[in-house]
């Protein structure tokens, strides 16, 4: 026998309507290209999705056709989302720092019919135009501008489609499993690969990251999601500014410490998120300008692993508690998410930070594992402690990739997440590290995030990767890529010599290498592929 309750699928256009009635009055400000700032609100931003999903149904789309976008942090590109997916098409952003080469690979592999991009990315527009012939039509995020109009004749303008329509518009109702957006992961070898979310997994998705033991979120909140939205929906974080109703805070391209300090002063932001090299940014522009950050109650660190230094200088220079996360584009992003249980309150202040150093615990809707390497279906989760390959299941977690056939998921059910982690027994997650990052050193394994953690509290480290280099005798010896603080006279045996007392001897790197940059990802993650390349036969060639 059924229950006999209301049955209403889980839309993403219902995130919108929600914050359309009940908060339409709340803020949303967005940075411009040209450093302006915009002020809309919920409401204004639901009406205008409402005449951009007219606008794209007068065009030659059909539902579950792929619309992408090629834009940043505006609000805009948030109504554009919105009308995407709710009105039964497939919301595809695109990372505009991937290769030409990877642009039009995913433009193609997901046969997008309409691209829709930020004026500033027009050459790119431009350069990839002739190896995009599925593209049919191209939209401006902006007001008509007679230069975009005579270099891309075909253009048309955002503000002048949306004009031309009214807001007397209902969201459709369809099923809930519907196909909602696209997203591509570039933590792959060969080209990228397509994860495809739906209306319910996403649904599910925000709620659990609104929740008080993931992100904490509520309608007296101000959001600054400083991760871009092209990177696995800014981890969600507009939805669920929809879903609570809070202030929305959009920096646009303005993602350097200087800005996000004033944006973050001016419009007293209680919570932040963003990867480790956009906080030690806004760290050093703070200390420069002299910003206690007062309205900052937490940050959000995901992306890969926040150094135990930063941590400690929120909490102490700031009084802003780091919220540790993990997570993935095949996991919607969120995985796990730090917060303390009730019984570590009375601990003391350095217990409680020691546990926030790990990734934290999954919160409903999703199971974690830790298998053994040699087994991808031998659980050693009850060893507490043990390390081994990490593999998850889920409500928003992958089932395949878009396009593929292949079988993804273990005989069991579960997806391998390439990375090396443990559990402790109140199920805190810590990762080791990617299982590709891992160093072996005479059959031993070291860490590189541990070691990059030790340099990076180091006062005159800004940035440290750790790569594995070949050596003749013990096959791999870790060798620490340093970008040392402006004017720092720091030397190689000064950072080797910090490492004593911190960790193993036989663990130390043999050899630090400082460079102006460590190359990053569009995402903000470090390129340890690159660096692998360049200094792969350091210690052979010495």
């Amino acid at each position: 026998m059924y229950g006999q309750m209301m049955f209403k699928p889980l839309l993403i256009s219902s995130l919108l309507e929600h914050a359309a009635n009940f908060h339409a009055d709340t803020a949303i400000i967005s940075k411009n290209l040209d450093t302006s700032l915009h002020t809309t609100n919920w409401g204004e931003v639901s009406a205008n999705a409402k005449r951009f999903a007219k606008a794209l149904n007068a065009l030659n789309v059909q539902h579950g056709d792929c619309v992408a976008t090629l834009a940043w942090n505006n609000y805009r590109h948030v109504e554009a989302w919105y009308a995407i997916s709710g009105s039964g098409l497939i919301c595809h952003t695109i990372n505009p720092r991937l290769f030409p080469e990877q642009l039009i690979f995913i433009v193609n592999d997901a046969k997008d019919r309409v691209l829709i991009f930020d004026k500033t990315f027009l050459p790119l527009i431009l350069a990839i135009k002739t190896h995009i012939s599925n593209v049919e039509t191209f939209i401006c995020l902006d007001a008509y501008d007679e230069d975009i109009k005579q270099a891309l004749p075909e253009v048309q303008f955002y503000d002048d489609l949306v004009q031309q329509q009214t807001a007397d518009y209902d969201w459709p109702e369809f099923d809930e499993l519907t196909a909602s957006s696209l997203c591509y992961t570039s933590g792959t070898t060969g080209h990228p690969k397509g994860v495809l979310y739906s209306h319910r997994s996403t649904v599910l998705h925000t709620l659990a990251a609104c929740i008080p033991d993931s992100l904490n979120l509520s309608a007296q909140d101000v959001m600054l999601p400083v991760v871009p939205m092209f990177h696995v929906h800014a981890w969600g974080s507009p939805y669920a500014a929809a879903m609570v109703g809070c202030t929305l805070i959009l920096p646009g391209p303005y993602l350097d410490g200087e800005s996000l300090v004033k944006m973050i002063d001016d419009y007293q932001v209680t919570v932040a998120l963003g990867v480790p090299t956009i906080w030690q940014g806004l760290i050093s522009a703070a200390q420069k300008l002299g910003s206690q950050l007062c309205s900052m109650t937490r940050n959000v660190v995901g992306g890969s692993a926040c150094p135990p230094s930063m941590i400690a200088t929120f909490k102490q220079d700031y009084h802003c508690e780091t919220i540790h996360a993990w997570g993935m584009t095949e996991a919607s992003p969120l995985g796990t998410v730090n917060q303390l249980k009730a019984k570590h309150k009375d601990l003391s202040a350095s217990e409680q930070a020691e546990i926030r150093l790990s990734q934290g615990r999954p919160p409903f809707g999703i199971q974690v594992r830790i298998v053994n390497q040699e087994n991808d279906t031998t659980s050693i989760q009850q060893d507490v402690g043990a390390i081994g390959n990490l593999q998850i299941k889920g409500h928003w977690i992958v089932k395949h990739y878009f396009g593929a056939s292949d079988a993804l998921l273990t005989s069991d059910g579960w997806f391998d997440t390439g990375d090396i982690a443990r559990l402790n027994s109140d199920g805190y997650l810590t990762i080791s590290d990617r299982a590709k990052d891992l160093i072996k050193s005479g059959g031993e394994w070291i860490s590189s995030v541990e070691l990059e953690n030790i340099a990076m509290g180091h006062p005159e480290v800004a940035m440290a990767a750790v790569i594995a280099a070949k050596h003749e005798k013990w096959d791999e010896r870790p060798v620490l890529v340093a970008v040392k603080q402006p004017n720092s006279p720091i030397t190689e045996m000064e950072i080797l010599d910090y490492y004593h007392d911190k960790i193993a001897k036989w663990q130390i790197p043999d050899k630090v290498i400082f460079v102006d940059a460590i190359p990053l990802s569009g995402t903000g993650k470090m390129l340890k592929r690159k660096l692998r390349e360049d200094f792969v036969n350091i210690l052979l060639d010495s």
